[in-house]
């Protein structure tokens, strides 16, 4: 098992985007290769730390998923085994162990400029709006909900993608005019299915899938399909359904720790929310590592190895 932890990466393929976490390459005009490092951000500020298999979990979680998945909607998973990968794109045999766990080769889409989010549970800025005034992206919700209520159905709630700082929720009608009234309808439908039957299976493993967000694409043949990263704890909000109380809030397996660390130096005013962010004791990234392989032994059964 490797616990080596990566960063960034360099691979003999043209890079054409670098996100908070992961290195995306083009292989030829068809595919992708995702590549997820251990990079973490939180409060949209990119630590200079790593945490180390992060990379591996998310990927491998995503895989999972899309395994899962593949009755349910199309996706653009061709595979994440890192030999595989390179019998596929030999450009990359001197590249394994940069790929191993980490990589998935993907087919090539063009993307909607939308997250999809789907809210089973009323949690965080949701929460934080409704409490305020009742409402979810400006559009009226029952009255007496309470924090982490369970809502049913679960409410479908678009957001604008941002390259920086935070997405904005947005109404159904903006989503239409941003990708007209028909791809609008797909794209909520297909969320609505895969969160149905994601949260389902969750559920049997002890985990509830509070709320979630995914993005979809158009593939070169046309068809709109699931792409990114699918159900991890950093498109998610995972709960223990062991420990489930509403009206207050969950505690969560995702960077939980390292949210509680910056909070701490926040009130103390060695930090003011912006880059740079303050060092993270070696405490902290272990914390929050095992919470990482914790979420993957739940949802997966199994513990994760990488070789």
């Amino acid at each position: 098992m490797t616990t080596a932890t990566m960063s960034t990466s360099d691979l003999p393929l043209p890079r054409i985007g670098r996100g908070k976490v992961r290195d995306i390459y083009a292989v030829g005009d068809d595919r992708v290769l995702l590549l997820t490092t251990d990079r973490i951000s939180a409060f949209d500020v990119v630590m200079a730390e790593t945490i180390p298999m992060k990379g591996a979990v998310l990927t491998q979680i995503s895989a999972w998923w899309f395994n899962q998945l593949g009755g349910v909607v199309p996706h653009h998973m061709i595979s994440a085994d890192a030999d595989d990968i390179i019998e596929q794109v030999p450009e990359l045999a001197g590249h394994r162990a940069a790929l191993a766990g980490r990589a998935m080769l993907c087919r090539r889409t063009m993307v909607f400029p939308v997250e999809c989010v789907v809210r089973g549970y009323l949690s965080g800025s949701a929460w934080k709006e409704y409490a305020a005034s009742g409402t979810l992206a400006g559009e009226k919700l029952p009255d007496g909900l309470q924090e982490s209520e369970r809502l049913e159905p679960a409410i479908f709630s678009p957001a604008t993608k941002a390259e920086t700082g935070h997405d904005e929720n947005i109404t159904i009608a903006q989503m239409r005019e941003v990708l007209g009234e028909e791809t609008a309808y797909v794209l909520e439908s297909m969320s609505r299915a895969v969160y149905t039957q994601g949260e389902e299976i969750a559920r049997e493993q002890g985990i509830i899938i509070a709320d979630t967000k995914f993005e979809f694409g158009r593939d070169l043949d046309g068809r709109i399909i699931l792409i990114d990263e699918v159900m991890t704890p950093d498109s998610s909000r995972f709960w223990a359904a062991d420990a489930y109380k509403p009206g207050q809030p969950q505690p969560s397996f995702d960077k939980q720790p390292l949210r509680d660390y910056l909070d701490s130096e926040r009130r103390a005013g060695r930090w003011n929310g912006e880059a740079p962010p303050p060092p993270l004791p070696a405490e902290v990234t272990e914390a929050t590592s095992k919470r990482y392989l914790e979420a993957y032994r739940r949802l997966t059964g199994e513990e994760l190895v990488v070789t």
